[in-house]
């Protein structure tokens, strides 16, 4: 039987011959909002999407539907507990972009420390006197992370190892704390706040993660601190962030994210010296979009073909056994029933 595939938008053409070698009818989408979804994905068998709006509503109406795959790591589009109860599979590219992020991360905080977009601004402008004001060095200063997880941990190795840091991180998955040869762990986030000369934000975005980061977190910083975020922009509360920001109340920020993802144009935070913006780019290197294209496209071939999942997102309900695929077979017989009601 050949299966069909919407990928609602472009991606790697690596993940594209992937499923053409697998035999699917590849069909390019031309929107992501939930009426063009339900109208394109009517009749498809899985979905590959980048920021398509995977709503419940689009999963009940794609009745041939089995497979949801993200065309990066983070779901926040997806509806993945509808998906569930619909057994619908949700994976994901969950290894293509940790590196990608993590580099960035680190090149980040090295910005901030050695003053770089400040040289950078001012020798533009023909200030030679911008040579007076000194960057600092990494070497010995505490590296904070709140979120230990494989990207947190990837960031916190590179900069114990490479750049000598101390590494204090918050762990959810412990109590107390635990000492390893790259880090200190602990669950106590203020301690790794209060701790921090840099603090890097590893956190997912859900909402027990919204505004984690608010205005009695940024009161423990340091005045001499900065803040690095490549998460989710909705873990920092943004107006708390940008009145301490304002009140020079930490040294600066290097922001990737923001809330309702790209910011707009009178974001107090486009225009302050001290801040570091960039338009949500940390895993968008060619290496890493190769990776989500062949990744993301590798679990829909997996469910399809009912073989283990190598990324799965949701657990689903009628599972068997834990990651062997036998759920992708059980929901293609369920739903080819189905479709012939």
């Amino acid at each position: 039987m050949g299966y069909k595939i919407l990928i609602t938008e472009p991606i790697d053409k690596k993940g594209i011959d992937f499923l053409k070698e697998q035999g699917y009818e590849i069909r390019m989408g031309s929107g992501i909002t939930e009426d063009i979804l339900i109208e394109e994905g009517a009749d498809c068998d899985g979905i590959l999407t980048r920021n398509g709006n995977i709503t419940g509503r689009v999963l009940q109406a794609c009745k041939k539907l089995k497979v949801v795959s993200m065309h990066g790591v983070g779901v926040d589009c997806i509806d993945v507990e509808a998906a569930a109860k619909l057994g619908i599979q949700v994976t994901n590219a969950a290894q293509s972009n940790q590196r990608s992020v993590a580099e960035y991360a680190i090149g980040l905080i090295l910005m901030l420390a050695k003053r770089a977009i400040h040289y950078n601004n001012g020798l533009k402008s023909g200030n030679m006197e911008v040579r007076k004001l000194y960057g600092s060095d990494v070497t010995g200063k505490t590296l904070g992370i709140i979120g230990m997880g494989n990207i947190g941990t990837q960031v916190a190795k590179m900069a114990s190892f490479g750049l000598n840091m101390n590494v204090i991180g918050y762990s959810r998955k412990i109590r107390g704390t635990k000492k390893v040869d790259y880090a200190l762990l602990t669950d106590n986030m203020e301690e790794v706040i209060s701790s921090a000369d840099f603090l890097s934000l590893h956190l997912p975005g859900s909402p027990s993660t919204r505004h984690i980061i608010g205005e009695k977190e940024l009161s423990l910083m340091k005045p001499e601190a900065f803040l690095i975020n490549t998460g989710r922009g909705e873990i920092i509360d943004e107006e708390a962030l940008i009145r301490v920001l304002k009140d020079h109340r930490i040294m600066g920020a290097a922001l990737d994210v923001f809330e309702g993802n790209l910011p707009k144009p009178d974001n107090p935070l486009l225009h302050m010296e001290h801040v570091i913006v960039t338009p949500h780019t940390a895993a968008f290197t060619a290496e890493a979009l190769e990776r989500m294209a062949y990744q993301s496209a590798l679990g829909i071939s997996e469910v399809l073909k009912g073989r283990p999942v190598s990324y799965p997102v949701n657990k689903l309900k009628d599972s068997f056994e834990e990651n062997k695929g036998i759920s992708a077979v059980m929901n293609y017989y369920r739903y080819e029933f189905q479709s012939k009601e």
